[in-house]
């Protein structure tokens, strides 16, 4: 952890520097000189640090030099800090702060800098050569090559080629891929362009495509390059999703061959999504990728679990660990490793978790050290935790807001990978997580406080000593619930301080002092006054401050001499005054929130937080939105939704980096021409807006566009005509009751649409081929189809809907104007019988079919059918086979009022099988997994047929709980049927006037019914 500190320590110090050239800032006469020999002697320290990290463990000396390393490290950052913040105080105040203070600390820092220089040489720590930072820029290969200039690799190309021939003549499923690995220089690029450029290949292959990747992976790169090469020209596109979906379009059942040169980057997860792109055709692939001997990995794998001892902890950790290696060497180094043999009695109680965290850089290692200040069993905010990364500078100093959150939660994801954090509440992202007790016993220990209570709550002057403490190693202070008068006396070097749930009323004493702090979090402070907030506001360096829900009336115009604000949550404060016009000071200002706040307006000095990326405007009162919104031209989310806007301004136009849009829940009438301006957009969500009737054609300029949402635009009736031009759009939602009854034509393009959650089809409606390529499609799909003529069902067979494999949930309705000739009922048979859902289905609803005779496939095996539902049909008699669906659950019958006769065919076993005159299987079983059986108004409905004495080896319902019947005309109940369902628990008889009669307390068959627990007879 020493090598973050003092890397932190000697980015302050260039910047510093930096800050010194650029704005002419000299507090400290000599500064310049001063930190030049500080940032000189670090650097010498810092070429020994991983060789003492590494021995640090096993030499006591080594370790107290290291922590004598960090401390003077944090008291550089300290005077640095302390350098800012005089220097914001001129610039804000017009006041310049002591300089003899800071000068002399300089000073006493530099003497305790030589003392532990002069002390490094005692340990004789190897040297590492300082590392380049500037990025290596190789030069990219390509894949012409002048094969005549090529001697001796011919025989290697022979084996590569002849493999690659028979790969493809065997037609494997999945890309397969040929890994060509060695050192530096060997050939590896040399042999891969005689591979590419072979004639026995170029005529194999319909497509070949040379890509060089580098060391630094850039996913979408890639992905533009393949799709340049198959295409001939550039996609347009600039999202990963929108490139991969193109891709694999282009590439759909064509043989190709892919080199990927100079691979470096083993990640698995980040070459998955061009796995699954490149599954589509018939491959072979070149890669740097590593084949191993699997049978050796395994034997390695046993050894290292015999070293779990059975400790599950220990299996997690240390199979995370082994996920992220690759080869035996790298296997073999975890089971040999040193740390295994270590007599350091707390390191031999954390080896598995030692070894994980060696493979993390120093930043990570101190990502993950510090969450030791949490209590155990603690719920961590992930959000937060990463806000307080950032505040502490694990992050980084440079880069905006959103980028340090995407790196600090590729850092979390990392420790996840790990095991390190578990529990995990999960909402689409993790939202809360915890660690394991004995995790957490060994991060205390890489912060050397084991024995210190983090979170007392009960504090008074008896135990200020472990708050210091908490202050020393974390630069933390961390309280719930009360606040001690005495807090802030020793928190001065805090760099973050939550406060969440405490109540604030009065200014404490010393909060003016806390010059160094970053993060501050009062969220759910009730009863946070304006004179405190006014406090807060002379914290220059605060960077991010948290004041969601504290019940504040207003907000000071102080607010403004917050310049290095970069995250400001007020959300959910019932403000009684706007907000003030000073607001637009926060030129560093990168995320506001100003959800739930009784906002009516907002100040047009919006306008000049021109570095503003994130804006949520939520639950408010806003009835126009100012124009100079469009100056936040690197604005990356807006959320509108929940107010009263009438317009958008067409200024919006001008947010061409905007990637979320949420106008939802307004009154607006229309969408400004200008939102085609929009073309990194995402995410546009507009439901609940009901006087929108139409999108302009301009729309069709968002490529990137993969959501739009119209859910309750009740008006909204036409889709933009270009809409083939959405090429990356997944989502497309509107209301069941909609008034969208045609798609324009286009749809059929857009491949890679998952959710249509209504689709009209027929007569005056879309055409229901347009879904025959959409087989991404998922979840619930209802349909409206209005029958006329042989067109439409021949648009029913296009439509293939057996192909949608996603799809979970269907509902198949019908409307009809058709005759009832003979050719018509053909016509209406047809039909259905061509819209055969895809096997995978769980739940089925069909309506209003008014055909003649269920289709063939409705008793075939849908194994995984949940739920079916058979309503509003007026024409067929008796019910088809549906006993032998496996998994079904609940079965509905509805409104048939033709049905005459359920016989036994319904319980999908023939009348030979009951009737005694064939031998019956000994595991025959009719609706196996059936509870809910649900007959309703079926007037017609004269018989429900029995099965025969002697059916004993049949097992028929054996889970059904419920059964009721409706309206119906029914009679009699199959007694020998109900009695074989031996789990039946209620039935209920409503308005069945025949069965209620029987079954009446003075009916003929009461008595028939008394082995059901729940019997309910309604008039």
């Amino acid at each position: 952890m020493a090598d973050f500190v003092v890397t932190i320590a000697l980015e302050r110090l260039a910047d510093v520097v930096q800050r010194q050239i650029q704005e002419e800032v000299d507090l400290v006469r000599g500064v310049r000189k001063e930190v030049d020999y500080l940032s000189s002697k670090l650097n010498t320290i810092r070429n020994v640090l991983e060789d003492a990290e590494r021995r640090r463990y096993k030499d006591k000396t080594i370790q107290s030099w290291l922590n004598k390393l960090e401390d003077v490290s944090y008291d550089i950052d300290d005077v640095l800090d302390e350098w800012n913040f005089a220097a914001l105080k001129l610039q804000i105040e017009g006041k310049v702060a002591t300089r003899r203070d800071i000068a002399k600390k300089i000073k006493e820092l530099k003497e305790r800098l030589s003392v532990i220089l002069n002390e490094k040489d005692e340990f004789s720590f190897i040297v590492n050569q300082p590392v380049n930072a500037q990025e290596s820029t190789r030069d990219r290969s390509t894949s012409l090559v002048d094969v005549s200039d090529i001697h001796g690799r011919e025989k290697d190309r022979d084996v590569l080629v002849s493999k690659l021939m028979l790969e493809v003549a065997g037609k494997q499923s999945g890309p397969d891929v040929i890994s060509i690995v060695g050192t530096g220089g060997i050939g590896k690029t040399t042999l891969a362009q005689l591979v590419y450029n072979d004639d026995r290949l170029v005529s194999c292959f319909e497509l070949r495509i040379w890509v060089c990747v580098s060391d630094v992976f850039d996913g979408i790169r890639i992905a533009k390059a393949i799709l340049e090469s198959v295409a001939g020209r550039s996609s347009g596109l600039n999202e990963l999703s929108a490139l991969l979906t193109c891709l694999k379009n282009s590439i759909s059942g064509k043989k190709f061959l892919l080199v990927l040169d100079d691979i470096w980057t083993e990640d698995y997860s980040k070459w998955e999504p061009f796995k699954n792109s490149l599954n589509c055709g018939s491959p072979g692939t070149l890669s740097g990728r590593n084949e191993e001997n699997y049978e050796e990995l395994q034997k390695i794998g046993k050894k290292v679990a015999e070293k779990c001892k059975g400790l599950p902890l220990v299996a997690k950790v240390l199979g995370s660990l082994l996920r992220l290696k690759d080869t035996t060497e790298e296997w073999e180094n975890i089971l040999d490793n040193e740390i295994w043999q270590l007599e350091e009695a707390e390191v031999d109680l954390f080896p598995h978790l030692f070894l994980s965290y060696n493979e993390l850089s120093p930043t990570m290692k101190q990502c993950f050290s510090y969450c030791a200040m949490f209590p155990k069993d603690w719920r961590i905010d992930v959000k937060k935790l990463i806000r307080m990364w950032m505040a502490l500078g694990y992050l980084g100093s440079t880069g905006s807001t959103t980028d340090l959150e995407l790196k600090g939660k590729e850092y979390f994801n990392n420790l996840r990978m790990r095991s390190f954090f578990q529990d995990f509440e999960d909402y689409g992202d993790i939202i809360y997580c915890k660690m394991h007790d004995i995790v957490h016993d060994f991060a205390q220990f890489l912060r050397k406080t084991k024995n210190h209570n983090q979170t007392d709550t009960k504090l008074d002057a008896r135990t200020n000593s472990s708050l210091v403490t908490q202050v020393k190693v974390y630069r933390t202070l961390f309280c719930q619930k009360k606040v001690p008068c005495e807090l802030f006396d020793f928190a001065t070097p805090a760099r973050v301080l939550s406060l969440c749930g405490c109540k604030l009323q009065d200014t404490p004493r010393g909060v003016d002092d806390l010059i160094h702090l970053r993060y501050l979090d009062l969220s759910d402070s009730h009863g946070l006054t304006a004179l405190v907030f006014r406090t807060i506001c002379q914290l220059y360096n605060l960077q991010i401050l948290d004041l969601h829900l504290c019940g504040l009336k207003e907000i000071p115009r102080e607010i403004g001499k917050l310049i290095n604000l970069r995250y400001l949550d007020l959300s959910d404060n019932q403000l009684e005054t706007e907000v003030p016009q000073t607001i637009h000071q926060l030129h560093n200002l990168q995320t506001l929130c100003l959800t739930n706040c009784n906002l009516k307006e907002i100040p047009t000095g919006i306008g000049d937080l021109i570095g503003l990326r994130n804006l949520d405007l939520r639950n408010n009162k806003l009835q126009e939105i100012p124009k100079e919104i469009g100056n936040l031209i690197e604005l990356r989310n807006l959320d509108m939704s929940n107010n009263e806007l009438k317009e958008i301004p067409r200024e919006v136009g001008n947010l061409i980096e905007l990637r979320n849009l949420d106008m939802s829940n307004n009154k607006l009438k229309e969408i400004p021409t200008e939102i085609g301006n929009l073309i990194r957009l995402r995410n546009l969500d507009l439901r609940s807006n009901k006087d929108i009737k139409e999108l302009p054609e301009t729309m069709c300029n968002l490529c990137d566009l993969q959501n739009l949402n119209l859910v309750e635009c009740e008006r909204f009736s036409r889709l933009p005509e270009g809409i083939e031009r959405l090429v990356s759009l997944r989502h497309l939602r509107y209301s069941d009751s909609s008034i969208l009854y045609q798609i324009p034509q286009g749809l059929e393009k857009l491949t890679g649409l998952q959710t249509l959650r209504v689709f009209y089809a027929g007569r005056g409606c879309s055409k229901l081929g347009y879904l025959k390529e959409l087989d991404q499609l998922s979840g619930y799909l209802r349909l409206m189809i209005s029958l006329d003529d042989r067109e439409d069902v021949d648009e029913a067979r296009k439509a293939k809907l057996m192909n949608k494999k996603h799809i979970e949930e269907m509902e198949i309705v019908f409307t009809d104007a058709m005759g009832r000739t003979e050719e018509d009922e053909l016509l209406r048979n047809e039909a259905l019988e061509a819209l055969q859902p895809p096997p995978n289905l769980r739940h089925l609803m069909i309506s209003c079919y008014q055909g003649t005779k269920f289709p063939g496939w409705i008793n075939s095996s849908f194994n995984h059918l949940r739920s079916l539902q058979i309503s509003g049909n007026n024409y067929i008699s008796t019910l088809p086979c549906l006993g032998k669906l496996p998994n079904l659950q609940y079965l509905y019958v509805l409104g048939m009022e033709r049905l005459k006769l359920v016989g036994r065919e319904f319980l999908g076993i023939a009348a030979g099988n009951v009737d005694g005159s064939m031998p019956i299987p000994c595991m025959a079983v009719s609706f196996p997994k059936l509870e809910i059986l649900i007959f309703m108004k079926c007037s017609q409905w004269e018989e429900w047929e029995d099965i025969e004495d002697g059916s004993t080896t049949m097992s028929i319902m054996p889970c059904l709980r419920i059964l009721k019947i409706t309206r119906c005309g029914l009679t009699e109940l199959p007694h020998r049927l109900l009695r074989k369902a031996s789990s039946l628990q209620y039935l209920t008889i409503y308005r069945s006037f025949n069965l209620l009669e029987r079954y009446g307390v003075t009916g003929s068959g009461h008595e028939s019914l008394s082995h059901i627990p729940h019997v309910s007879l309604l008039y």
